[in-house]
């Protein structure tokens, strides 16, 4: 052994558990926390945190990376933000289990559903697996800038078992629950740190059907929950549009009392029925009451997607005339907006799709997006309200602020959590006693959403910056997003600073801490596009001992494995 020490030297250590802050040395020999306090002597490598905070590095508990990690070896852009482990497989979707004569079919549900492009999937996937264990196989090789994880993925699952029929949501037979239920549990046997669902409309594949789980029927989510529950290990993870209504709660709570096993559910604030949320959330605390682990997964801040020309959706891509620039590369574009016949065109037409209408087109809810980005924007910052103000069309506006930046500027549309035009209801959920942070489903949404720099924004707004309500305690932020969220997936050994544990740690200057707009790159397979969002005042950023980010800077350096679940204990 080589006892390897490392000792992050005067920094003030914010635990994880909630404690106040404290001035601190961290010891660590050979990946784990060696002791907190006072370390004597001189280590092999030092960093001066004084003035800095120590923290645990955060789990991300939502993510989408499930081919991401089969290609690449960084993390991007969740290791940018402080995570250092990341659990995948969310929303019921992923690329295992699956036979070849399936793959297309997968790929075009992660693309309809999690927005990444179909030839950059049939690029970059290797397919060097048909089991959810040979897929976890697979990842066990490879190298990462961060720890990952992974979850059985329902519309994989019933896809292998059920081809067409699962893929068409017919109902599943005696036999066709029987096996899913076997391999769900040979999962997380493998190592699946638990299974995932999804019930909502809101998923479909790129050719717009619903998500072969989407009515998947009590008796078969009863036998894989339950044969889940025989192995005494794994999560279950269900995103519902219904979670406040009687019928829908009940069977999630029926299948939470006969698995025995953890269950979180995802919530938002929906502007149609804004509040309905905190019906859901006392349905929760009766059943966990009852002695029920069940948990709400919500956002800390609003689901906002962004719109620009050279992303997925901008105010004006269902408009007839769009059509014929819509294939162009983002200067043919900006130069084809540019021309006052086409300018006239668009502005004089509707938006072809009256079901978009509210969500492209509403500009009362529309922002320009700066950077530093404001994501809890005032209404008077809206489109709609700068418009008035100039005397101006807010679309007339729009059109203006989308060629901003040589057409890179990016308008900001908060879809959930926004109802009342601020972030109270958003803070209401976070500090409930039964709710659990996540939902920034990194590696997903390529083109339209990015949300994986929660953790910063969790950092800055809530802790240090907020101006229109009362702020979050510096010590819980941390814990909900480190020791909570580790606790909530069954990762014991990490999310604290404490002797014993895993040492994934966070160096950061909180003054100068700060976010950047989003922007897209082009670093996919077959060139294929992405958000990503960097981040300013991580010092560092070590995981298993090694350190990975310097200075907001990645070192290179790839300590990050897979984890399997049942595996992770305090050493």
């Amino acid at each position: 052994m080589s006892n390897h020490r490392l000792i992050i030297r005067g920094g003030t250590v914010v635990d994880g558990t909630g404690a106040e802050p404290r001035i601190a040395d961290v010891e660590i020999v050979d990946g784990r926390i060696a002791s907190v306090g006072t370390a004597s002597g001189r280590g092999d490598e030092e960093i001066d945190a004084r003035g800095l905070l120590v923290t645990p590095g955060f789990v991300d508990i939502h993510t989408h990376y499930d081919g991401q990690v089969t290609w690449s070896h960084q993390v991007t852009p969740s290791s940018a933000h402080g995570v250092t482990t990341a659990l995948m497989g969310n929303c019921g979707v992923g690329f295992a289990p699956c036979r070849p004569t399936e793959r297309d079919m997968l790929i075009r549900l992660m693309e309809g559903v999690e927005d990444i492009p179909g030839v950059v999937l049939n690029e970059g996937l290797p397919w060097n697996w048909e089991s959810f264990p040979e897929y976890l196989d697979a990842l066990s090789t490879r190298r990462y800038d961060i720890d990952v994880a992974a979850q059985v993925p329902h519309a994989a699952l019933r896809v292998y078992v059920m081809g067409e029929r699962g893929a068409n949501r017919e109902p599943a037979t005696a036999e066709d629950r029987r096996l899913m239920a076997r391999l769900a549990a040979e999962g997380v046997q493998a190592g699946a740190i638990g299974f995932s669902t999804s019930r909502t409309l809101a998923h479909r594949t790129s050719d717009g059907q619903p998500t072969p789980t989407l009515n998947a029927a009590e008796a078969e989510l009863m036998e894989i929950a339950v044969a889940i529950g025989r192995t005494g290990r794994g999560v279950l993870q269900v995103i519902t549009d219904h979670p406040s209504d009687d019928g829908e709660f009940a069977l999630l709570r029926r299948l939470a009392e006969n698995s025995g096993r953890p269950m979180s559910i995802s919530l938002a604030q929906a502007d149609r029925a804004p509040g309905k949320w905190r019906r859901a959330l006392d349905l929760i605390r009766r059943a966990v009451d009852d002695g029920l682990e069940i948990r709400a997964q919500v956002c800390g801040r609003a689901v906002g997607l962004l719109y620009g020309i050279e992303l997925s959706m901008n105010p004006f891509c269902t408009h007839p005339s769009w059509a014929a620039i819509a294939d162009l590369p983002l200067a043919g574009k900006v130069a084809a907006l540019r021309d006052p016949q086409m300018r006239r065109q668009l502005l004089d037409e509707e938006p072809g799709d009256p079901a978009l209408r509210d969500r492209l087109f509403n500009f009362e809810k529309l922002f320009p997006l700066r950077d530093p980005p404001d994501y809890e924007p005032a209404p008077d910052a809206s489109i709609a309200a700068l418009a008035a103000r100039a005397g101006r069309r807010p679309a007339d506006l729009a059109y203006d602020l989308l060629l901003e930046r040589d057409g890179r500027a990016i308008l900001y549309r908060p879809l959930l959590n926004y109802a009342t035009g601020a972030l109270d209801e958003c803070r209401e959920m976070l500090q409930h006693r039964d709710t659990i942070i996540g939902l920034g489903d990194g590696g997903a949404h390529c083109g339209i959403i990015c949300d994986a720099s929660l953790p910063t924004f969790m950092l800055t707004h809530w802790t240090r910056d907020r101006r229109r309500g009362p702020r979050l305690s510096l010590p819980d932020v941390v814990r909900t997003q480190s020791r909570d969220t580790a606790l909530a997936v069954g990762l014991i050994d990490r999310g604290l600073i404490a002797p014993g544990y895993k040492a994934d740690l966070n160096i950061i200057d909180h003054d100068r801490l700060r976010l950047h707009a989003p922007e897209i790159v082009y670093d996919l397979p077959s060139g294929g596009r992405r958000l990503i969002q960097r981040s300013e005042g991580y010092r560092a950023t070590i995981v298993s001992g090694t350190i990975t980010i310097r200075d907001d800077q990645p070192t290179g350096a790839l300590p990050g494995r897979l984890v399997r679940g049942g595996a992770a204990a305090v050493a």
